[in-house]
């Protein structure tokens, strides 16, 4: 790609504006630890769910769909559609219940739920797992996207492509802590949505127009099959007629299992991670709530359109015969990088450039924040030094987000397929999903069900991949090696909860106290707290919940219609759309946003008790 003056100077602003907020928010983010990881609990809604958008559309992320779409059509995309159930489940189950624990991480959340020894390793150990390897996974899918964008566009080796991007995004994160990345992903959510937009556009043109797209793409071989996509190949369903479809398997593994089994960053079952983060940051239980909503709409239901078409029109373009620059072997993610290179005029090319650097910095910022929050308060705060001053924690702080970026460049040297990133980290979390939903709604769950969860997780799915027992580089392979883990996992923390001595009564009760869960799990230790169950609150949750998912599916429908010309049938899915929407609204506002008051009386109550 060959830039002129104006494109330098287009990415030569982003850089100098992601590095004034970090320098206007340093002084604030060295006050104290809460500062510097949680914004002080200030946050609106609006801006704590825009960074959680913003976190999860990174420079990995339109490649990866590219390669989906080469693989298996635009229903490929089911691997991570799916989730949404997942999503909403954190935005009428967990969002306000996060908010009401105040605590600073959701590694931390393990000893307010737990007691004794078993939850002190247990709150270490998933610091420093998730803080280090599932965190460096994470990072080096995120750093191998933006190093295959900037090579294939400037010609720049790996590490020199990685190198300017993580200096300016490690120089504002130790700089302005969790303010500066929420602030900055604003900023870099916007002009990355600019930059996938316009590049779609040009796309699209560049194959004569939306039906020209439809005839043409039609006539193209998937990657890894003898025969062409067919009419099926804009299809926003699979059902196996054609050898490059999702087999039925792997669809009802995406859409039956994997959203509450599996965890995985951004759509944890029972929330977690930086979504947590974010909801821990926020105003209050209502802001909490919006954001995750907010969140949930934009990610499945407002940005895969514009990555789908570019993969579409990149595959018609191209053949699916781009080359990997580095390696000279086929890469079909790089029909995305190619489209850039062949179609952008001057402007747009700085434009696009910096809107991937944008996507990339938002959330390779968030993982170095959200890693060195464990390190620190569940790990080095909690079991090293506890007698610190918080000038202390926030420089130990700085330190570990640098630790954490030199580790993540090793990780990024050794992995060469960002999906296959993506499928690893569903892998090790097979199985945890339901441990982490029910530990807030059964009093039963206890320390070491999450350790047995975690490890079993772990134990099977690197044996299923050891000994090759699935071919997990396919739909199918991959479909198996979920339910197996799932299943053996399942088991296993059942079988540790069963066997083990429940949490004590006393620790129970004040965590019920605190949090108030609702539902029938709870039942014992609500009647020794002389409360009601609350199980109108679980009904109204769920009737939300499926309202939050029809919504945004209808929207993420409606749009692909309208994109593809089927104008009555988008019509009539936006009306469905607006029709939950009103719906879920009317029913947050009868239930005064699920016992909001309730809340606030029920703090009081709890505050005056300790």
């Amino acid at each position: 790609m060959r830039l002129v003056t104006v494109d330098w100077l287009i990415i030569a602003a982003y850089f100098a504006l992601s590095l004034v907020i970090g320098l206007y928010y340093a002084r604030r983010a060295g006050r104290s630890t809460e500062e510097y990881f949680l914004s002080d609990r200030s946050m609106p809604w609006w801006l704590a769910g825009t960074s959680m958008v913003a976190t999860t559309f990174a420079a990995d992320t339109p490649l990866a769909v590219t390669e989906m779409v080469a693989r298996n059509g635009v229903a490929g995309n089911w691997l991570w559609w799916s989730m949404l159930a997942s999503g909403m489940l954190t935005v009428f189950f967990f969002a306000r219940l996060w908010r009401r624990a105040e605590v600073m991480t959701d590694v931390e959340f393990v000893e307010l739920r737990y007691s004794g020894r078993p939850a002190a390793f247990l709150r270490g150990f998933r610091a420093l797992y998730l803080g280090l390897p599932i965190n460096l996974i994470i990072m080096g899918w995120v750093n191998l996207g933006m190093a295959k964008v900037l090579s294939g566009t400037l010609g720049l080796a790996k590490w020199q492509a990685l190198g300017l991007c993580l200096g300016v995004t490690f120089l504002y994160s130790i700089l302005s802590g969790f303010w500066g990345v929420v602030i900055t992903d604003a900023v870099q959510f916007v002009i990355a949505m600019v930059g996938s937009i316009a590049l779609a556009v040009f796309a699209v043109e560049a194959v004569g127009g939306i039906e020209g797209l439809k005839a043409k793409i039609a006539t193209v071989t998937p990657v890894g099959s003898a025969e062409p996509f067919g009419p099926k190949a804009i299809s926003l369903w699979s059902d196996g007629s054609m050898a490059w479809m999702l087999p039925p398997l792997t669809l009802a593994v995406y859409l039956a299992v994997n959203w509450w089994a599996s965890w995985y960053p951004g759509a944890e079952p029972g929330g977690g991670g930086y979504i947590a983060q974010r909801i821990f940051s926020a105003k209050n239980e209502k802001h909490g709530l919006l954001a995750t909503l907010w969140f949930n709409i934009a990610h499945y239901a407002l940005r895969p359109w514009p990555w789908i078409l570019v993969a579409l029109s990149s595959l018609v373009l191209y053949r699916g015969a781009t080359l990997n620059p580095e390696t000279g072997q086929p890469d079909a993610a790089f029909g995305y990088v190619q489209a850039m290179n062949d179609l952008l005029p001057v402007g747009f090319r700085g434009l696009l450039l910096a809107s991937f650097a944008a996507a990339y910095m938002s959330t390779i910022s968030t993982q170095m924040n959200w890693g060195a929050s464990y390190i620190i308060n569940d790990f080095y705060r909690r079991f090293v030094k506890k007698d610190g001053t918080e000038r202390h924690y926030v420089f130990a702080s700085r330190v570990a987000t640098f630790i954490t970026v030199i580790l993540s460049i090793i990780v990024t040297y050794y992995m060469n397929r960002i999906t296959g990133g993506w499928e690893l980290v569903l892998s090790l979390g097979a199985g945890t999903g339901l441990v982490y939903i029910l530990r807030w709604y059964w009093w039963r769950i206890n320390a070491w069900s999450e350790v047995a969860a975690m490890a079993a997780a772990l134990v099977v799915s690197l044996a299923l991949r050891y000994f090759v027992i699935f071919d997990s580089s396919t739909p199918l392979g991959f479909a198996q090696s979920i339910l197996t883990t799932v299943g053996v996992t399942t088991l296993v923390w059942l079988a540790a909860t069963l066997l083990t001595a429940p949490e004590p009564e006393e620790k129970l009760r004040e965590f019920y106290r605190r949090v108030r869960p609702a539902g029938p799990g709870w039942r014992r230790i609500a009647r020794l707290e002389g409360m009601p169950e609350r199980n109108d609150e679980i009904i109204a949750n769920l009737a939300n919940w499926a309202l939050g998912i029809a919504l945004v599916y209808a929207t993420l429908f409606g749009i692909g219609e309208l994109v593809f010309g089927a104008l009555g049938t988008a019509t009539l899915l936006f009306l469905l759309a607006a029709a939950c929407g009103a719906m879920m609204f009317w029913n947050l506002n009868r239930t005064g946003w699920a016992g909001l008051a309730e809340t606030e009386r029920a703090r009081a109550e709890y505050a005056a008790h300790d």
